[in-house]
């Protein structure tokens, strides 16, 4: 239960016990009804003084969803951290292998606000055993970048940037090569965005799906280097299984 929806029902709750009291105090619809109801109205009186007191202060409903909440996001915790662990082993593989702090594991949700109507993937979560490289501000829109990509095609997306940044050198040498390839080669990036991210080689994203198969965010893990050997199917079930487990109301709790 959402905290929310918790709040509601503590609220409902207080207030059909304020409008049984209300009533049976004034007598509606009649005291006829409210004699034959209860019998010794003292008794209803203090249920219902009770159940506004229980309800409207000590909002039980509230703080269990809070503690169901918070037992879920542990759990959820824990799951990501066991999945980025297995991650860190696939990337040792690497040659030359890559320092412990180079992988980078993100959570990217669907949102938007009406300062800015247009949707966007926002950062909701990074994973990194160090803080460099930096986590640079990114909020791409539907295909920019490769989780954009993602977004886009709803589906697995992987990019070797390491590969295309080798080949284009020069703002000239990009637009040729977008021309002929097309923007999603280069994942509809500008020559100046692409020289911001171009140190992240190898870069990957999966989809996170909702009951109704509908995109809702994805996860995505960068390198600088290693495409070829992170691009493997022990990879890629690690990443998906990850995305399942964050499915439907899971990735609320990251």
């Amino acid at each position: 239960m959402r905290p929310l929806t918790a709040r509601i029902i503590d609220r409902a709750i207080m207030l059909v016990a304020t409008c049984i009291l209300v009533a049976q105090q004034y007598a509606v619809p009649s005291a006829s009804f409210w004699d034959g109801l209860e019998g010794s109205r003292g008794y209803l009186v203090a249920i219902l003084v009770a159940v506004i007191t229980t309800f409207g202060a000590l909002t039980p409903a509230q703080i269990w969803s809070e503690r169901s909440q918070m037992a879920r996001r542990t759990a959820v915790r824990h799951q990501i951290l066991n999945h980025f662990g297995r991650l860190l082993a696939i990337a040792s593989k690497v040659d030359p292998k890559p320092p412990p702090s180079d992988l980078g594991l993100h959570v990217w949700r669907i949102a938007w606000a009406l300062r800015r109507p247009r949707r966007r993937l926002v950062r909701i979560a990074t994973y990194r055993l160090g803080s460099t490289p930096a986590t640079r501000a990114f909020e791409p829109g539907r295909g920019v970048g490769v989780v954009g990509l993602c977004w886009k095609r709803n589906e697995e997306v992987a990019v070797d940037v390491e590969r295309l940044a080798t080949k284009l050198t020069t703002d000239a040498e990009y637009d040729t090569y977008v021309s002929a390839n097309g923007a999603d080669d280069v994942m509809n990036l500008a020559w100046s965005e692409f020289q911001r991210v171009r140190h992240r080689g190898a870069v990957f994203a999966s989809p996170i799906r909702n009951g109704r198969g509908e995109f809702i965010g994805c996860v995505s893990v960068d390198a600088t280097s290693g495409f070829a050997t992170l691009a493997n199917d022990e990879f890629w079930h690690e990443v998906n299984s990850l995305c399942l487990l964050l499915g439907d109301d899971g990735i609320l709790h990251v």
